[in-house]
């Protein structure tokens, strides 16, 4: 048996109940360990759990799945994930390639940023397209959420501006630090997003993110520690946020309860 579990958002305690009695009683328990990251070092989940958790990098789930396909055939395999198992969509085909063989599969879900993003107070059927923004890199700048932005705000709807992490896994993850302490780990700040959808403005000029449209800056959601402002995007781009993770959201037209809840914010 196969079984997909998500870990919500913060740490070792944010896993179900029924999560929890599934890696108990597990053969096998893997860790995907590059979509995202706790606020807590795996060493927690270890003595948490009282299970030894393989750290299953990107390279073993998509091209050497066999591991731990071939163990799920007769033994109970767990497979965790931050947040909830599907939102990253590469996960998909690993279930596709267990029912392929016959394999048992169960999903345990859990929060992930796209259900924890409703406590700021925007509906979340009224969120668009999401989007990505990457830490830039030589001859690599995309514009695709700038363009996903635009897109969004044409329909009046919001947009979830998803951050890059950066991250030598299998280092940090050997470690009993925190990611934030480690020089492994590198993450896109809410003032660095700011900024770059302002350089593109500024190429671009097609009025979609300017310095006066308000957005969300959101660091570290789903844990007690979870900051939400509501600003210009000239505030935002000063504003220290913090450690990881960070979001930004630039909502579209807003009912008058969002509004509400927005000056709360801000």
């Amino acid at each position: 048996m196969l079984t997909f579990i998500g870990l919500g958002l913060w740490d070792e305690k944010d896993i179900t109940v029924k999560g929890l009695e599934a890696v108990k009683n597990a053969d096998y328990v893997y860790l995907e360990s590059y979509t995202g990251v706790l606020g807590v070092p795996v060493s927690k989940l270890k003595r948490f759990y009282m299970k030894d958790i393989i750290l299953a990098s990107r390279t073993i789930v998509e091209q050497e799945a066999e591991e731990i396909l071939d163990k799920a055939e007769n033994k109970n395999v767990v497979f965790l994930v931050v947040g909830d198992p599907f939102a990253a969509t590469t996960h998909t085909d690993l279930l596709l390639r267990a029912i392929e063989k016959n394999i048992e599969c169960k999903i345990v879900h859990n929060a992930s940023i796209f259900s924890a993003i409703s406590g700021t107070g925007l509906q979340l059927y009224k969120f668009g397209r999401t989007t990505s923004l990457v830490i830039p890199e030589k001859n690599w700048n995309p514009e695709t959420a700038y363009d996903a932005i635009k897109e969004n705000k044409e329909n009046g709807l919001h947009t979830l501006v998803l951050l890059d992490i950066k991250i030598d896994f299998d280092r940090t993850y050997k470690t009993s630090r925190k990611f934030t302490e480690d020089k492994s780990f590198r993450f896109m700040k809410i003032n660095d997003a700011v900024k770059l959808l302002l350089e593109i403005e500024s190429r671009r000029g097609e009025n979609v993110f300017e310095a006066g449209t308000m957005c969300l800056g959101c660091a570290r959601l789903g844990s007690n520690k979870q900051i939400i402002k509501y600003a210009e995007a000239q505030e935002l781009e000063h504003l220290d946020f913090g450690e990881p993770l960070h979001c930004l959201i630039v909502p579209g037209e807003l009912h008058f309860m969002e509004e509400k809840v927005l000056e709360l914010f801000k």
